[in-house]
């Protein structure tokens, strides 16, 4: 669903990102582990064709995303650190706008079950943004995805200022769409929760991919001794 044929930035003589290759398949969660200025934004930025690659080439489910940009947006949504809605609407209703814009009508019961899916409680449903914690928003962003349906999960530290319980809630829907086949590609500096929800974990250094490791292959603590002798 994603690949990363090396792919390189470069501002000047700086190096965002190098020479990277990447493939994420249908149902897989990649987690991109790194310090700041690791190449991990750069990495989301550049799939989502917010930025245009140096050198290399990149695909989202199998389509050009440099030649064919506005194709490639069908098939993805993207969850920031901060989801941008619209503080003075319901969650019912951003859904209903954002999903309208992806050319996708559908009636308030529908709109009401993606909610729920995406664990927001009913009683939040009508009521307006700006009474959301972040992780209410965050479960709307989730909604937006599957409403859109979404092939493409790509998120930037979602898990950013969540407490403990949110974060928990975060990674079980995470895992929810990606048994039903979602390939999720994931920058965060949350190690634990990396390893807890993620199938493959890379870590960068300087815009250099530098390993790559089956979650389930490798404790956390482990993880976070890689870790600390890789950054």
């Amino acid at each position: 669903m994603l690949i990363a044929e090396n792919l390189t930035k470069k501002y000047g003589n700086q190096i965002a990102l190098n020479a990277l290759n990447l493939t994420i398949k249908k149902g897989e969660i990649f987690a991109l582990l790194g310090q700041n200025g690791a190449g991990k934004t750069t990495t989301i930025n550049l799939f989502l064709g917010f930025i245009e690659p140096t050198e290399g080439e990149l695909k989202i489910n199998d389509i050009s995303v440099t030649q064919n940009p506005q194709e490639t947006k069908k098939h993805i949504a993207y969850i920031p650190e901060t989801v941008m809605l619209y503080p003075n609407l319901t969650g019912i209703e951003n859904l209903k706008f954002f999903s309208s814009l992806a050319g996708f009508k559908y009636s308030e019961g529908e709109l009401a079950y993606f909610l729920n899916k995406a664990g927001l409680q009913t009683t939040a449903h009508h009521q307006t943004l700006g009474g959301y914690s972040k992780g209410m928003r965050q479960k709307v962003g989730i909604a937006i995805a599957i409403a859109k349906q979404a092939k493409v999960l790509l998120l930037d530290e979602p898990t950013s200022g969540l407490d403990p319980k949110a974060s928990n809630e975060f990674s079980q829907i995470l895992k929810e769409l990606s048994a039903e086949g979602t390939a999720i590609l994931m920058a965060t500096h949350d190690i634990f929760r990396a390893r807890e929800v993620a199938t493959h974990i890379g870590i960068m250094k300087q815009g250099n991919l530098m390993t790559i490791v089956e979650a389930a292959a490798i404790s956390a603590n482990e993880l976070e001794d890689l870790y600390l002798q890789t950054v």
